[in-house]
């Protein structure tokens, strides 16, 4: 009896992890609504839509599940994964994952200080390097679901830095211990400028 407990949950263990797996093949159709903002392959042209292209597939399907469920709120978003299953948001990550992300330029002004930000933070402010979790070129870390961010929009970037500092109203979803909440509020709003523009052109 204990055998076949266990062969049975096994069994729903294996298949829940299969289910669960995104289909890039899959995700190209379902994700054609959304090359209006983000671009078909995910290179969003609008500053202000973020680039999903070579986004970790962790992360990118936390965000949708976010969305949908209200956890995250972008109204531009408003409805449109309501009707879409898990499966279908783990389609639509893995084939945003598999492309290849495009690289903008940062601001020859603001890139001293902007990589001073990134690759070593301020001390003085309790600030950490942004490479801790994002690592030195930007990639990120698809595995723990800390998202790439070189060649992302700067605007975009901006406006994230911004809403994690908000007391009210901003952008809480950054994991349990609250860690971009915490930095983002350390920032100046000249800081998120500089490590934005940096940003942007990192690569």
């Amino acid at each position: 009896m204990n055998k076949l407990i266990v062969s049975l949950l096994l069994t729903v263990g294996i298949s829940g992890i299969a289910h669960a797996a995104g289909d890039a093949a899959a995700g190209q159709a379902k994700a054609a609504v959304c090359g209006a903002c983000h671009g078909p392959d995910g290179n969003s042209m609008a500053p202000n839509f973020p680039k999903l292209a070579g986004q970790g597939e962790r992360y990118l399907n936390k965000q949708l599940h976010d969305i949908k469920s209200g956890k995250r709120t972008v109204l531009e978003m408003t409805g449109l994964l309501t009707n879409l299953s898990d499966q279908d948001l783990a389609d639509i990550s893995a084939y945003f994952a598999s492309q290849k992300g495009s690289i903008g330029a940062a601001d020859p002004k603001l890139v001293a200080r902007g990589e001073a930000l990134f690759r070593g933070g301020n001390l003085d402010k309790g600030l950490p390097a942004c490479t801790g979790c994002h690592s030195p070129d930007g990639k990120g870390n698809a595995a723990a679901g800390f998202p790439h961010l070189g060649g992302q929009h700067a605007q975009y970037v901006v406006k994230q830095l911004t809403d994690f500092r908000k007391e009210e109203g901003g952008r809480t979803n950054d994991g349990d211990t609250k860690p971009m909440q915490s930095i983002a509020k350390k920032l100046s709003d000249e800081e998120i400028a500089a490590v934005s523009s940096y940003i942007q052109g990192l690569h």
